[in-house]
């Protein structure tokens, strides 16, 4: 087969002449522009090897169209071989599931208490101090074990039935 290096630069720079050649509307230039430019980035993702911060990257540039981008890298597959077929299209499912898991581990990680410690201090008359902190883990972990849901309204009751087990 043939192969054309550097084609998703040069086909994002031809749209406004296509565009407006084939008289289109040019407000879904950007997108179309976008998809074009990243279409050859999740299949160099799909190696065993990617690192969390090349996922967050096509994360950021792709934005919300990443799931639009997916479905034009699958129909970019022009291969008659269908075993190499497969093999690519696993490869972008398993690139999908890297955003998924990076997408994951990020909310864990940026995950906080939607009862913040100046409530928890007023609420149980306590100082700044490691009680605090201990209360608003056990919140957290309400929430991550699935006993409450993540909300202000459930996680402000449990504290009230939790804040003597911490007071006493």
């Amino acid at each position: 087969g043939w192969t054309f290096h550097g084609h998703e630069e040069i086909g994002a720079r031809m749209m406004k002449g296509v565009f407006k050649q084939l008289k289109l509307p040019l407000q879904k230039i950007n997108y179309i522009e976008k998809l074009i430019r990243l279409h050859l980035r999740p299949i160099a993702l799909a190696s065993e090897v990617v690192t969390d911060s090349a996922i967050r990257r096509l994360s950021a540039n792709a934005g919300d169209d990443l799931d639009d981008l997916i479905t034009l890298c699958r129909a970019d597959i022009t291969s008659k071989n269908q075993d190499k077929v497969a093999k690519y299209l696993q490869n972008y499912e398993n690139v999908m599931s890297k955003v998924k898991e990076v997408q994951e581990k990020d909310n864990l990680r940026a995950f906080q208490s939607p009862v913040k410690g100046e409530e928890i201090m007023e609420i149980c008359n306590l100082k700044p101090s490691k009680k605090v902190g201990e209360i608003k883990k056990a919140i957290e972990e309400a929430i991550l074990d699935g006993k409450i849901q993540n909300n202000y309204n459930e996680a402000y009751q449990y504290l009230l039935q939790i804040k003597s087990d911490y007071l006493n």
